[in-house]
């Protein structure tokens, strides 16, 4: 049979114009995803940030936060550079007791804009402002009670209190009787002598409680429940 004009039993020309070649990708630039995970993260940053203050504020405001004890009016229970943790729940729940360490606000507190609480706030949940520690007493008078120091002793209506966290050889000159009204409660530091508390100021209202100390937790060789 004769060929026809046009046809050919040649295997085709692989490199004839027209045919499908297949070639490998060109490779890519390993730099590439590296660049853009970094730019991805620099644009989430700021968002991180505000996250994490945001959370830092809650948990400072509602929950717990780290004081440190600037002076000597709660030794020896508490020495200075101290630093403990106060619950601020606890209170949410129930009433102060007699003995819990607590922590209140001063009283120009209660004069500051919001813009100030809240820049106040904002400082010392990220640790570049330290909290006015220095308001830590012990609850030793409860709403309608009466208390008195006589013969080197605290009595609450009458009764002798025990405090064996007093420190050993205090001494404490005669003073009262004092009324502690209505949702108010008497304080004291344990180190009698050098401490600025309900004697002076009188009771503390209750809106004035931060929290309750419940324990030390700096330094280490110091660690231990209140």
């Amino acid at each position: 049979m004769s060929e026809l004009p046009g046809d050919s039993l040649l295997p085709p020309d692989d490199d004839a114009p027209g045919d499908d070649v297949l070639m490998e990708d060109p490779p890519a630039d390993e730099d590439e995803p590296r660049h853009s995970e970094a730019l991805a993260f620099l644009k989430e940053l700021p968002f991180l940030i505000v996250g994490a203050l945001v959370v830092a504020v809650l948990v400072k405001s509602f929950l717990i936060q780290v004081f440190w004890i600037p002076s000597g009016s709660m030794e020896d229970t508490l020495e200075i550079g101290d630093r403990v943790i106060v619950n601020k729940v606890s209170y949410r729940f129930g009433d102060p007791g007699r003995g819990d360490i607590v922590v209140f606000e001063p009283e120009t507190f209660e004069e500051e804009s919001i813009p100030t609480k809240i820049s106040r706030n904002l400082l010392e949940s990220i640790g570049l402002r330290t909290p006015e520690s220095d308001l830590i007493k012990r609850v030793i008078g409860l709403p309608g009670e009466t208390v008195e120091i006589r013969n080197n002793t605290v009595f609450v209506d009458g009764s002798p209190l025990d405090e064996p966290y007093l420190p050993i050889g205090l001494s404490m000159r005669d003073e009262g009787p004092w009324e502690v009204p209505d949702d108010h409660y008497f304080v004291m530091g344990d180190n009698r002598n050098s401490s600025n508390d309900s004697r002076r100021f009188g009771a503390i209202d209750r809106d004035r409680i931060v929290g309750r100390a419940f324990s030390v937790v700096w330094p280490p060789s110091r660690w231990g429940g209140l």
